[in-house]
């Protein structure tokens, strides 16, 4: 069963490439294109949307507990692997650009959540920890192209999309051909509507619900405007010279150790406890961020944004797996896939928001508004009491 699970992660860090491809070329699509540097603030809102679009169709037809989640993840990875090369069509315009970045997202829906799907039915006791390395291969993933950028920085853009979508096609065929369908698998026979609805009628299930909605506000709309960050350090400071696209991949790479680290630790400490504490971490971060992006030092900069990248993420398997856990069983695939879309939607809107906010708030004061999610996601949890830690496997 670990090689199985460790199968299941591989996948799921090939086929999450796709997710920002489009960001780590943003600056050449833009030049391309000839389009402001908030272009990327849309690039990533596409993707999402999409990532929303494609959700609430799986949820709404229950696919994932209808059909085999191997399969599925299968043929979501192929399709999206095909949208993503649309990115390198001879005279693709902004239009068709942020369609082919739209239904990426779409056909993502059938990779992440029905990822956690399929780790779910191996793994009832220690989710936790194996939750924490398929939201590590997630993280390692979205930061994949960055790097990908950074090391193909002499040849031509084109080669991060065709690079991320051959990985997603090897992804897809691993999960298909080495997974099977898991032993705790329950079948949803019949189309529900309603099904996603029936886990927000539990308390436990909701805590965690809006626990991951306030983590979410914060998490994508950092990395998205993480490269800006490093940009706008580089301007107020010439001489510092730090390379964007690889700090950027490492800054965000560094959240996959934290997120494989809070599975581990879940083991000891209850999920919830590891959850909330990272939550906590990562508003502060928020909030201490117009001080730090202000220090000279490049060094006390640099550590900041480590720190925060290790936080911002690290409680994002625990909350996957305390809703996993608190999901009824013949739904739990629609419960994740639509506390994904939810979550995926004020991506959104954050993204967009502090886009919006960019134009009247100083650059360094610009991130504060991202405590906002946090703050809303601690208050979530008051009232429930921890539960023990996971079991090991």
């Amino acid at each position: 069963m670990p090689r199985i699970l460790l199968v299941i992660v591989l996948a799921q860090f090939l086929c999450t490439s796709l997710w920002f491809a489009g960001n780590a070329i943003a600056a050449d699509l833009a030049a391309t294109l000839q389009q402001p540097s908030t272009f990327v603030a849309h690039l990533t809102s596409a993707v999402q949307l999409g990532f929303i679009a494609g959700t609430l169709v799986f949820a709404l037809l229950a696919i994932a507990d209808r059909f085999s989640p191997s399969r599925v993840f299968f043929f979501s990875a192929l399709a999206a692997a095909l949208c993503n090369l649309g990115i390198n069509l001879p005279g693709v315009e902004a239009g068709s650009l942020l369609a082919f970045r739209f239904l990426t997202g779409f056909f993502l829906a059938g990779i992440y959540p029905v990822g956690m799907k399929i780790a779910a039915d191996y793994a009832q006791t220690g989710l936790g920890k194996w939750l924490g390395f398929l939201v590590g291969a997630l993280v390692l993933g979205t930061a994949f192209p960055h790097l990908l950028k950074s090391v193909t920085a002499q040849l031509p853009w084109q080669y991060v999309a065709l690079a991320t979508s051959g990985l997603a096609v090897l992804g897809g065929l691993a999960m298909l051909l080495l997974v099977p369908d898991g032993p705790y698998r329950r079948t949803g026979q019949r189309l529900q509507v309603t099904a996603f609805l029936s886990g927000f009628r539990l308390p436990r299930f909701r805590a965690a619900a809006f626990g991951y909605f306030g983590h979410m506000w914060e998490l994508y709309t950092f990395w998205a405007f993480l490269p800006l960050i490093l940009t706008t350090y580089n301007n107020a400071h010439p001489d510092a010279n730090l390379p964007v696209s690889f700090l950027s991949f490492l800054l965000i790479g560094a959240g996959g150790l934290a997120c494989m680290g809070s599975g581990l630790l879940s083991r000891k400490i209850a999920p919830q406890r590891v959850a909330i504490t990272a939550l906590a971490l990562s508003g502060l971060c928020c909030l201490v961020s117009p001080l730090v992006l202000r220090s000279p030092s490049g060094g006390f900069f640099l550590s900041f944004l480590f720190v925060w990248g290790l936080v911002v993420v690290a409680d994002s398997p625990m909350f996957s797996s305390l809703v996993a856990q608190s999901a009824p069983d013949a739904s739990r695939g629609t419960a994740l896939t639509i506390v994904n879309c939810i979550g995926f939607a004020i991506t959104v809107a954050s993204i967009q928001f502090t886009s919006w906010l960019s134009g009247f708030v100083n650059a360094y004061d610009l991130y504060l508004i991202l405590a906002v999610g946090p703050a809303l996601g601690l208050l979530a949890q008051l009232g429930r009491r921890p539960g023990p830690a996971t079991a090991s496997q």
